[in-house]
């Protein structure tokens, strides 16, 4: 459930992102609405842990994977807030980009969730490479587009954009987490 509702939040963004109109407010609604619902499912995670009995060990790497996903969520509402707190009236290509790596991460990391249900090592450790991967693209896209900025001269905007970027590449960073996470457990059980 946790999976399938961050991947509705990056859908919603990449749409945010791809047919911008610098009406953020129902992308925000529909995307907070989205975070309130992962926490309620990050809430249930832990009060059915809390009830039922496994190792500690397990009950640990649950929560944190649970925890960290969240974090993903909340990466993706930190962003759309923060367009609509700037009145941002136009999206650049490089934030475009950087929906798109989020987007292709979590989409990653829901067929790592399947994989983690079979306890597939060689699939789950496929899926890791693969958000590896993306992350680094994002990683080389903030140095890359943060360099650029620098050469505008509105100082206001450069900051404005300089922490949206970071915002989403961030958001990819903890994607990397959530897919550790999950190889650390598939290892520890396989």
């Amino acid at each position: 459930e946790e999976s399938k509702n961050v991947s509705r939040a990056a859908v919603a963004l990449s749409k945010l992102t791809t047919n911008f109109d610098h009406k953020t407010g129902d992308y925000r609604k529909k995307i907070k609405d989205l975070e309130h619902v992962g926490d309620k499912i990050v809430a249930e995670i832990h009060k059915r842990l809390n009830s039922s009995f496994i190792t500690p060990r397990d009950h640990e790497d649950i929560a944190n994977l649970a925890n960290t996903y969240d974090d993903v969520l909340d990466g993706i509402y930190t962003f759309v807030n923060r367009l609509q707190i700037y009145d941002i009236k136009k999206i650049d290509g490089t934030l475009k980009d950087f929906a798109k790596l989020v987007l292709a991460t979590t989409q990653e990391i829901e067929k790592a969730f399947c994989s983690m249900k079979k306890l597939s090592q060689k699939e789950i450790e496929v899926r890791n490479q693969k958000v590896k991967k993306l992350e680094r693209e994002a990683d080389d896209l903030l140095d890359r587009s943060t360099a650029a900025l620098f050469k505008k001269k509105n100082f206001i905007e450069i900051l404005k954009f300089k922490e949206l970027y970071e915002i989403l590449e961030g958001t990819t960073d903890k994607c990397m987490d959530v897919v550790d996470i999950m190889r650390n457990i598939v290892l520890k059980h396989s």
